[in-house]
């Protein structure tokens, strides 16, 4: 028997392989099916079932390309109903993987078609269970994603108490809890950046698991506290429940080598956005496409594009670091963003050569930034971080402008001023300072090193009681 974990970090996500005697399954695959393949190929078996734990919200899943590769059986829990061929399991429910079995737990709560699994060994025992966005490590999945009309957030907050005390924490307590998110994930909260952990010890940290814990109390503490989720979680969704275009086809398309010339065209189109996913170096060093959005693919990509593009359709092209153009289309798709048209073949040295214009952000480091805070020669400063983030520690007299909320919130700020702008680290700065330029705001400023290095410098820290 193997079971092996595949962490994906840009989505904090995690996909299952397990293997015995020649046959394998695969629990939450992602959208690109070479890696799955690629497995299958290495360990000379065949893949009997793709095992889904529920509709994804976060990540577009590849169970419909990877069945039709390799003829698996598409496996979903109750009140699931996409629009392919799958398999309709009931509670309890076994399947044989070779010498193991993985057994069906219906766990609604963070969706109604929310199931976990157990695996089985030849022996009896009960090593793993697969618990999806049930249950994470330090956390529970959210309930107010799948909420209806005639179904709330309490409602559903209340099926999740059941389905961890009815179907969980009768396990063993030794039994290895594996999730599909960790920390950094939007699905959860509280989320521990561990990936596994036994139920025992989960039944001593995990405040859902408190066995005195009451429904009420219970249904208070997971419902309070939610950001909202980002706006391309339901499209996602719907995604989910369909038959997509083909990742190879979208990776075809959207790694097209475009000259300057046709880039330029492209570019000028109101229809299409042109995406700088170079690093962050690299984008502050060397400028950009005019009217570009700056998302470098070497922070947290994927949610950020899911965020800010609303536009789930919106036609895409790339400026991306050499040869990263085909890890930039994969995470995009991932995210269900399918319509990349191509990138800029020699990258910003083939469009200067040309002739064409470059766009910069201007910039100071954290020294200049508190000399200027101090002198009162920075007007309009603002910090880009979560309202979570900004509440445990802010410079004094300096405004929340949340990138989440950035879109929402624009028209609040006036082109005619200048904003100076920093995050944590400096990452996110810059994606809202390039979205602004976007926007028509020509006097805008990042803070190298943001908010870390302006504290280690020793600038003045205030907290929201």
């Amino acid at each position: 028997m193997k079971v092996e974990q595949l962490y994906t970090g840009c989505l904090s996500e995690m996909a299952y392989y397990i293997e015995s005697n020649g046959e394998a399954a695969i629990i939450d695959p992602l959208r690109e099916t070479t890696p799955y393949l690629d497995l299958l190929k290495k360990n000379k078996t065949k893949l009997k079932y793709i095992f889904l734990t529920h509709f994804h919200a976060d990540f577009v899943s590849g169970q419909v390309d990877l069945s039709k590769e390799t003829g698996a059986t598409i496996v979903f829990g109750p009140n699931a109903n996409p629009n392919y061929e799958f398999h309709s399991a009931v509670d309890g429910e076994r399947f044989e993987i070779g010498d193991i079995q993985l057994e069906l737990l219906h766990t609604p709560g963070h969706t109604l078609e929310s199931s976990s699994y157990v695996l089985t060994d030849k022996e009896g025992n009960k090593p793993y269970v697969f618990t999806g966005d049930c249950l994470f490590i330090g956390d529970v999945g959210r309930p107010d994603l799948a909420v209806k009309s005639e179904l709330t957030a309490d409602d559903l907050a209340s099926y999740l108490y059941d389905s961890l005390r009815d179907k969980i924490m009768p396990l063993p307590d030794d039994i290895i809890i594996y999730p599909n998110h960790g920390a950094g994930s939007a699905c959860g909260k509280n989320m521990s950046s561990e990936t596994f952990d036994t139920l025992g010890n989960q039944k001593k940290v995990n405040y859902a698991l408190n066995p005195d814990m009451s429904r009420e109390d219970f249904v208070a503490e997971v419902t309070s506290g939610l950001a909202s989720p980002p706006q391309y979680f339901p499209k996602n969704v719907k995604m989910n429940k369909e038959v997509n275009s083909s990742y190879k086809d979208i990776l075809k398309r959207g790694t097209r080598a475009l000259s300057a010339e046709d880039f330029a065209e492209l570019a000028n189109r109101e229809d299409v956005l042109v995406l700088d996913t170079r690093s962050n170096k690299v984008y502050s060093e060397q400028g950009t496409i005019p009217g570009a959005w700056y998302i470098g693919i070497d922070g947290g990509f994927a949610p950020w594009v899911g965020a800010l593009i609303r536009d789930i359709d919106q036609k895409i092209i790339l400026l991306a670091d050499e040869n990263g153009q085909e890890e930039v289309v994969t995470r995009l798709s991932r995210v269900g963003y399918d319509n990349s048209l191509g990138y800029l073949k020699g990258g910003l040295d083939a469009w200067k050569k040309q002739g064409y214009p470059v766009s910069e952000i201007g910039s100071i480091s954290a020294n200049e930034m508190l000399e200027g805070l101090n002198k009162g020669q920075v007007r309009h400063p603002l910090d880009l971080r979560k309202p979570s983030e900004f509440a445990k520690g802010h410079i004094e007299n300096i405004e929340n402008f949340a990138l989440d909320t950035l879109l929402e919130n624009i028209d609040t700020l006036d082109k005619n001023q200048t904003y100076t702008l920093h995050c944590q680290s400096g990452y996110r700065s810059l994606v809202a300072a390039s979205i602004l330029k976007s926007k028509g705001f020509e006097s805008i400023v990042d803070v190298r090193g943001g908010f870390k290095a302006l504290k280690d410098l020793g600038a003045k820290i205030v907290e929201l009681v």
